[in-house]
């Protein structure tokens, strides 16, 4: 017979001179589940129950206070006589003893609202406490709404609620949110005393009043974006905080509990919620050997240019030392400086200190010869996008590395395996793509060659966790995931100007569906110099492609670099304006290629703009090229800025309907050509009228 560990109690607790400490077990957040909830309520009736307790402290095991809700929960109806974070501080509420809350670590949704909920709260020094749940489109929903505004005033309230961001022990004590921060020692073992000193007082949230002066909620609102685009959560939120100041706190509780019931059935926090679930879910590749992380200590960066310097700097926010290698004196000094001026405005903003500024200044190093990075763990090359350039940079780098190096590549969409055909190493070749501004762009899309090992490829996702980075893992053709998507919404757009619209109207139209600039935005942003050479690189493509793009360059027309691309800028502005020049270009365009333009509805822009996206998504999903579903929701959400509030092009896809998406695809084929086949993934889900969610679940590694 095999004896098996019994799981531990997911609370318990012991006393101390009089003082109940009551510990949570839920490892690796201190989730607040059903599970926990019930258990926290059977402690706190034990010990209200118990004459010998003055005092009750509530903590977290294992340094973490709790994390807030266990989000899988939200995703179903909860079974007959559950329990939640909501009974919890019902409980607390009800009580007749006094709460300290002893924070470690974070104290995250339901778990601030349970510290808050308490009479008083001590913190150790790296204690956070925040309410995150604005941005899974949902808000504080075990009592924050109505406490938190009594407790700090309206309008601080509202700005920790909406912005959804944590604070610091030191920033939550000044906020008037802990009571006291314990420097050092125990905090517990402060709480405890801090408990008795206070026992038999009350300092509930709940029985203090405040104002909201109209004005200030006015401002709120006009603070968010509308509904449509995502602001629904916040609007709902400000909503709960007036009901606040008006009701009584239980009524305030209903109003609150009400609002967020609709919230968490709605679309957009289910799109959120997908969207934390498919984060949760990268770095887990399958049919992988058990194999460990390469320590990656030193870093360098080929390319002092704008990417390459970026690249750098998210190395050295990292705290791992980077070199930058370039040839051209001119453009180390450039790189110098960007460095520099970027930490300085860090700094005069308030976002870190002039030593924390300095040490990272300090941290990359421009060298100009490959010796001096012989002896880095990861070197990657960030150089002109040329497949010539870049093979002649990896074959320098396989002869000056040291043996076991990674040597990886920014490209954002060349062959990753013949960069390695270059090198005696190509199992120690990847692709690693940043966005720009690498420094500040989230995502990471690791590319996988066709010979990289898997030491390689895990290393690759413990560096993007290392660098705060989403990483996806994309398989290697042209484009990988994100790009090669992008080339489809291109090509849609550009077919677009030349059947009846204009850039503008595009633009709007896509503004309006949640992005935050508009197709044609986004190539002169970028540069139509670097989409022309793109195209340059490309595969062949057996259909019809348009010529704008050509012509645009061939009149040196850049984009915001040049002052005029499809659109015109006044010198020094980056506000686009429309250009007469460009619109009389496209009429010409359609009228030499004997197309007769015609109006164009925002219907007609949104479906086939977006249809060619999920329908190239479902084409990655089936050549194996993307792992996920929700991986290409994340690269396109946080690389490309997919409104999150409809969860990303596969989600959306769900959203509209597998089949209503396949008919209209078909449709499309009729009208507009061969280059709208409907991918055999796609086909399939649409046979029965299933989602790309279900069929991940069916798939799920």
């Amino acid at each position: 017979m095999v004896e098996t560990q019994p799981r531990p109690a997911a609370a318990s607790s012991e006393t101390r001179d009089g003082v109940r400490v009551i510990s949570i077990h839920n490892p690796p957040v201190n989730a607040l589940s059903a599970k926990v909830s019930a258990a926290l309520l059977d402690e706190i009736a034990a010990a209200e129950a118990d004459p010998g307790v003055v005092a009750v402290v509530i903590t977290g095991s294992n340094g973490t206070f709790s994390g807030g809700a266990d989000i899988k929960e939200f995703l179903k109806a909860p079974p007959p006589g559950s329990k939640n974070a909501r009974d919890v501080t019902a409980a607390i509420e009800r009580s007749s003893k006094t709460y300290v809350a002893a924070i470690d670590g974070n104290a995250f949704g339901g778990g601030c609202e349970l510290a808050i909920t308490c009479d008083y709260r001590v913190a150790g020094p790296t204690a956070r406490l925040g309410t995150p749940e604005i941005k899974l489109g949902l808000l504080p929903g075990a009592g924050g709404t109505q406490r938190l505004p009594r407790m700090l005033g309206a309008q601080i309230a509202l700005d920790f609620m909406l912005k959804g961001d944590p604070k610091s022990a030191k920033q939550a004590k000044a906020m008037g949110l802990v009571d006291e921060v314990v420097a050092e020692g125990d905090v517990v073992e402060r709480a405890v005393a801090f408990a008795k000193e206070k026992a038999g007082t009350k300092n509930r949230a709940s029985a203090k009043s405040f104002v909201v002066l109209p004005f200030m909620t006015a401002i709120a609102h006009g603070m968010v974006p509308p509904e449509e685009r995502g602001g629904y959560a916040a609007h709902k939120l400000i909503d709960a905080v007036e009901a606040a100041s008006v009701l009584d706190f239980q009524f305030g509780l209903a109003r609150e509990y009400r609002l967020f019931e609709e919230l968490v059935t709605g679309p957009q926090a289910q799109a959120a919620i997908h969207l934390f679930f498919a984060e949760r879910e990268l770095g887990k590749i399958p049919n992988l050997p058990p194999v460990e992380a390469r320590k990656i200590e030193k870093a360098a960066v080929v390319g002092a240019g704008t990417m390459g310097t970026g690249i750098a700097m998210t190395f050295a926010n990292a705290k791992i030392p980077v070199s930058v290698i370039d040839v051209s004196p001119e453009q180390v000094e450039r790189g110098r400086k960007t460095v520099a001026d970027t930490y300085a405005a860090q700094v005069k903003k308030g976002r870190m200190s002039e030593d924390e500024a300095k040490s990272r200044v300090n941290s990359i190093k421009f060298v100009g010869d490959y010796n001096t990075i012989a002896d880095v763990d990861l070197v990657i090359e960030a150089v002109f996008e040329s497949m010539d350039i870049k093979k002649k940079v990896f074959a320098a780098l396989d002869r000056a590395l040291k043996p076991g190096a990674i040597l990886a590549s920014n490209t954002s969409t060349l062959d990753i395996d013949q960069m390695a055909g270059e090198t005696k190493r190509p199992e120690n070749v990847i692709g690693l793509h940043f966005f720009a501004p690498a420094n500040i762009m989230q995502l990471l899309e690791i590319v996988r060659g066709g010979k990289s090992s898997p030491e390689t490829l895990v290393t690759a996702t413990a560096v993007a966790k290392a660098l705060k980075k989403k990483g996806v893992v994309s398989g290697n053709a042209f484009g990988f995931i994100g790009n090669r998507m992008f080339f489809d919404y291109a090509r849609e757009t550009n077919y677009l100007l030349e059947e009846g619209a204009l850039p503008s109207q595009i633009d709007a139209v896509m503004r309006d569906f949640g992005f935050p600039i508009g197709p044609f935005q986004t190539f002169d942003l970028s540069g139509l110099d670097v989409f022309y050479k793109i195209g340059l690189e490309a595969p062949k493509s057996p259909f019809r492609t348009s010529n704008l793009v050509t012509k645009l360059y061939e009149k040196g027309r850049y984009g915001q670099k040049t002052g005029a691309g499809f659109y015109k800028y006044a010198p020094g502005k980056r506000e686009a304006l429309p250009d007469p020049e460009v619109d009389a270009l496209i009429v010409a365009e359609s009228k030499e290629l004997g197309i007769t333009r015609r109006e164009i509805s925002s219907e007609e822009i949104v479906q086939r703009c977006m249809y060619a996206l999920s329908n190239r998504g479902a084409w990655l999903l089936g050549e194996g090229l993307a792992l996920r579903p929700g991986d290409i929701d994340i690269v396109w959400v946080f690389g490309f800025g997919y409104p999150w509030f409809r969860g990303g092009p596969m989600w959306y896809a769900d959203s509209v309907g597998t089949k209503r998406m396949y008919d209209a695809i078909l449709d499309f084929r009729k009208r507009f050509g061969p280059h709208w086949e409907p991918a055999p993934l796609l086909a399939e889900l649409a046979a029965s009228n299933a989602t790309f969610a279900k069929h991940a679940q069916l798939v799920k590694v």
